[in-house]
């Protein structure tokens, strides 16, 4: 049951915020809106308010926005030629197709901005719980259970912090001032360089001290504006690993059985429920940020295929031909029903491997 919350859930917010910005970058640029509906095929439920029709439909794997003269060769009442999308300039046309993806983003911001002003920010306390024996940590005397106070002279709150300062030492002395039985003890480390994997399977070099976290957790509160940055800064970094995530995936640095569709994200939704609000919270964030790049991928059909459209009318300064475009669409959709088929084989293959 929870599996059918989660995907409910999950699915509909992504959905309806995607479209919304649709929706609302229309409304303030004076086109009009036929439908807007979430998901596609037979309405479930609708209603209509002045002249647009809000809908449910049965398949909830979408969403869409009718704007009036949406097609380039679609006919429109002489009447109705100021609220057409068509006949807007390129570079309105532009900013109503990206403010879907946008618009995802602005969701994940909301919610890490939501989380960190209600319920702060969850880190590692900065006391060792381990120490690698034949590393430099060992060597200069650290110990379980030691608690970094600062490194050269550099507050340390969190495990993050300490963590940051080592990394970014470059092999040279750092200088750790700690607690350890009520005893302030100061100790001399050089960090050494080591050569590991990152998530993408790749060798990166780093500097370490040879320690590990206790495990213990500090919640910290954050301000308005502290909260807003930090928001900004944790989607910013979720695009940044989700956009070299399906570069290394087309490189071939990454398995495309990593990718999922719906039936796996049934399953961690669902995970995400019975794990609590925030958790789930934090996993439509996750899934906010991809739809949004994957809306901007420059495919027809997709959000970033009309960017890319509209760009090149902006270049050439004239539409480009609905052939082209009728062409260009077909591949896209044979593209992205060959992506379901693929996503639906992996969720199926992981389902009953698992």
């Amino acid at each position: 049951m929870s599996y059918i919350i989660g995907i409910v859930v999950v699915l509909g917010v992504l959905i309806f915020f995607h479209e919304l910005g649709h929706f609302i970058c229309a409304k303030a640029f004076g086109v009009g809106v036929e439908k807007f509906s979430l998901g596609f095929g037979p309405k479930i439920l609708s209603k209509t308010i002045g002249k647009t029709e809000y809908r449910l439909s049965a398949i909830p794997l979408g969403g869409y926005v009718k704007m009036v003269g949406e097609q380039p060769d679609e006919e429109i009442d002489p009447v109705d030629i100021p609220l057409s999308f068509t006949h807007k300039s390129v570079g309105k046309r532009m900013l109503i197709v990206a403010s879907g993806p946008f618009f995802n983003f602005f969701l994940a911001i909301l919610i890490f901005f939501s989380i960190f002003t209600i319920a702060g920010i969850v880190s590692l306390q900065p006391v060792i719980g381990e120490v690698a024996a034949g590393l430099p940590a060992e060597a200069a005397g650290l110990m379980p259970g030691d608690r970094i106070l600062e490194v050269n002279q550099t507050s340390i709150e969190t495990w993050a912090d300490m963590a940051g300062l080592i990394v970014a030492s470059n092999g040279h002395p750092l200088t750790f001032h700690i607690k350890r039985d009520n005893q302030d003890i100061s100790v001399l480390i050089i960090p050494k360089k080591d050569v590991m994997k990152d998530i993408f399977n790749e060798e990166q070099t780093r500097y370490i001290i040879g320690v590990t976290a206790t495990g213990d957790i500090i919640t910290r509160r954050l301000g308005v504006v502290e909260a807003f940055w930090e928001s900004l800064g944790r989607t910013y970094f979720i695009c940044e690993i989700t956009i070299k995530s399906v570069v290394k995936v087309f490189q071939g640095n990454i398995s495309a059985k990593n990718i999922g569709g719906p039936i796996f994200i049934a399953q961690v939704a669902g995970e995400q429920v019975q794990q609590g609000m925030i958790s789930l919270l934090l996993f439509i964030a996750l899934l906010s940020v991809n739809l949004g790049i994957l809306n901007l991928l420059p495919v027809p059909v997709l959000d970033g295929g009309h960017l890319l459209f509209f760009g090149i009318e902006a270049i050439i300064r004239r539409p480009v031909s609905i052939k082209i475009r009728e062409v260009s669409q077909q591949v896209g959709i044979f593209l992205l029903m060959m992506l379901m088929v693929f996503v639906f084989y992996n969720d199926i293959m992981r389902f009953f491997t698992d």
